[in-house]
């Protein structure tokens, strides 16, 4: 049974399919054909809806493309759709400013524009250019009509409180109550079972380990919608709260496998800014705001952005089985293309960071054929430590460069114990080319791939010597124009 508030009415769901999308739930059973399906991939954000779920005793509201949300990932939250915005006939002020700046074109991708709007307005984040340019990178607007729709974001900033602001008591409350209920009961439907604790996880986990793991599911679905196949049995995570907490200690640093990238993104702004600043670049905010860093992960994609920038950093995986907890350094944990080291009925519980590992000089790159809402063609993480100009340790880490994300050890022996000059910088370029042999796809060449790569070992070396802050986009104008700091 799967329990959640559309708007404000109560739905629960006994007999519906785990790998019904709820696009195809909202345009199919409810009739409420406002969310468009552009891409079924989560790339065009014309299928955006909003889901609220609790956060303390306020409501967090985050976007999501619910062409590849699952319909068990609404348990316990509520969902609201473009329907749900107007107050009898008056619009909702975002709704109305789209119209006042004729922000809707051919009006495909309107909806979803109205819902990432509604929340910014949600998150007080539409004050400036820079953040409304973020808040709608899931966004495409295939008639070019970006100009009004900011100007329309931009007018709607600071919005007055409208009707969801006043029955958010009532919708915590309903909430609390609704997660209280099934705090400890195990929810069991039609081929998806979701365990309310780790323990329940783990249990679960040993007797089927046949069984998907839903997570973000932003990277699971596309297994329904892109290549059409049915998963027999689903394991729901979201209601496991143990993954999804991040502690960072003077020591360590160690991030629930649950916990979103979005999430990830604010924790490690102070202990780790450069990968905080790399996953304003992941995919999109609804992406964001539902894939998680164990599942980015797990899926092992050699292109995944997280990869890198933890290998490079030493991480380490907690892993569990029943009640059996290991320690794996991340570097062991990826065997070949899109495999890992998990037994049956394992599962990853956490990622923990040492702080000592952390080098001041930590820096990752995206390079990519868009700056937002892309796939990497190449990720260079790199993390030394230099002492009197030499270099004492030395990580390299790099996607995009071989079947699996991989440390650059040749380069990385290179550099050790030399002075960080440009002799020793011509000898670790070369030694690139010794770590890897990258493949062409349609992405780019391996011969591209490899100059880009050393490209960005000398753009690494050209920052730490003359502090060079001009190499990195960081404003915008309000009109605009990019500046560099």
């Amino acid at each position: 049974m799967i329990q959640f508030l559309l708007n404000q009415t109560l739905r629960t769901l006994e007999d519906v399919d785990p790998n019904t999308t709820l696009l195809n739930w909202l345009r199919g059973s409810e009739q409420r054909c406002g969310s468009k399906e552009g891409c079924a991939s989560g790339d065009c954000g014309a299928c955006t809806v909003v889901i609220a779920q609790l956060d303390g005793d306020k409501l967090r509201y985050d976007t999501a493309n619910s062409c590849i949300t699952l319909i068990s990932q609404l348990d316990g939250k509520q969902l609201l759709t473009v329907e749900d915005l107007a107050d009898d006939d008056k619009l909702h002020p975002i709704q109305q400013t789209m119209a006042d700046c004729h922000a809707s074109q051919c009006g495909f991708c309107t909806p979803g524009f109205v819902m990432s709007g509604f929340a910014l307005q949600k998150t007080n984040r539409a004050a400036q250019r820079h953040e409304i340019e973020m808040g709608l990178s899931g966004n495409l607007c295939r008639c070019t009509g970006y100009r009004p729709i900011i100007e329309a974001m931009q007018q709607n900033s600071g919005a007055a409180p409208d009707t969801f602001t006043q029955s958010e008591p009532q919708t915590v409350a309903r909430l609390k109550l609704l997660q209280h209920s099934e705090l400890a009961e195990l929810t069991q439907t039609n081929r998806c079972l979701l365990p309310k604790n780790i323990a329940q996880l783990a249990a679960l986990y040993q007797q089927h380990p046949q069984a998907r793991l839903l997570a973000g599911g932003t990277d699971l679905a596309l297994t329904i919608t892109q290549q059409y196949q049915t998963l027999p049995l689903i394991i729901g995570l979201n209601q496991v709260s143990e993954l999804k907490m991040i502690n960072v200690t003077e020591k360590q640093i160690r991030i629930g496998a649950m916990a979103t990238l979005e999430a990830c993104r604010a924790a490690l702004q102070t202990p780790i800014p450069a990968f905080s600043q790399a996953l304003e670049r992941f995919a999109s905010p609804q992406i964001r705001h539902h894939g998680t860093l164990g599942g980015n992960l797990a899926n092992a994609s050699p292109i995944g952005d997280c990869a890198p920038m933890l290998l490079a950093l030493d991480a380490n995986l907690e892993l569990r089985c029943g009640d059996a907890v290991r320690i794996l350094p991340l570097e062991q944990f990826f065997l070949s293309y899109r495999k890992t080291a998990l037994q049956p009925g394992e599962f990853i519980s956490a990622v923990i960071i040492e702080r000592d590992a952390i080098s001041p000089t930590f820096t990752a790159w995206k390079i990519s054929k868009r700056r937002d809402d892309d796939i990497s063609t190449v990720f260079g993480a790199f993390n030394l430590h230099i002492d009197g100009g030499v270099v004492t340790t030395a990580r390299l880490a790099f996607g995009g460069m071989a079947a699996i994300p991989s440390r650059a050890k040749e380069t990385e022996q290179a550099l050790l114990g030399s002075l960080f000059d440009s002799q020793i910088l011509e000898r670790a370029c070369q030694a690139l080319a010794k770590d890897f042999q990258p493949l062409s796809d349609f992405r780019g060449s391996g011969r591209y791939r490899l100059a880009v790569a050393q490209n960005l070992l000398k753009r690494f070396y050209l920052q730490q010597i003359e502090q060079l802050n001009e190499l990195e986009v960081q404003t915008y104008s309000l009109e605009g124009q990019t500046h560099v700091n």
